[in-house]
């Protein structure tokens, strides 16, 4: 009885709060590319899946998330096209930065990791096919 109710008082005062911060995190990467939405979006799923089937609800009928979702929780698999406009979007908005709006080599060579982390993370994901079906990605 103890464990359960253990169990519950750490989803709610752990779990959902870290849904919060991934979902957020991932929000935050919808304008700031060098920082990946992808996978912040999924943790928050993963998160509210365990502590809140309002939020989990929520998420998978959201529009833009909801998909990507999806596609995860059934098929651990992420689309073709959501790999491209994250790595399209990330190398244009941190190429664009490391052009035009750092001086500093260190904050140059900073974004160029970043942006390096962030492309492996989104690749190393599997691409979803047209069929449903997994297949590796490259």
């Amino acid at each position: 009885m103890y464990a359960l109710a253990a169990d519950s008082v750490m989803k709610r005062t752990l779990y959902k709060p870290l849904g919060f911060l991934f979902l957020l995190l991932g929000l935050i990467g919808i304008p700031l590319p060098v920082l990946p939405s992808t996978p912040f979006i999924l943790l928050a799923a993963w998160f509210f899946a365990r502590s809140s089937e309002r939020w989990h609800a929520w998420l998978l009928a959201s529009d833009l998330f909801g998909p990507l979702i999806n596609d995860w929780e059934q098929k651990r698999c992420i689309s073709h096209r959501t790999k491209v406009v994250a790595i399209i979007s990330m190398l244009i908005a941190g190429g664009i930065s490391i052009g035009f709006a750092m001086e500093d080599i260190r904050l140059r060579l900073a974004t160029v990791a970043l942006l390096a982390i962030g492309s492996a993370t989104v690749l190393s994901i599997k691409t979803c096919n047209s069929s449903g079906a997994n297949r590796e990605s490259g």
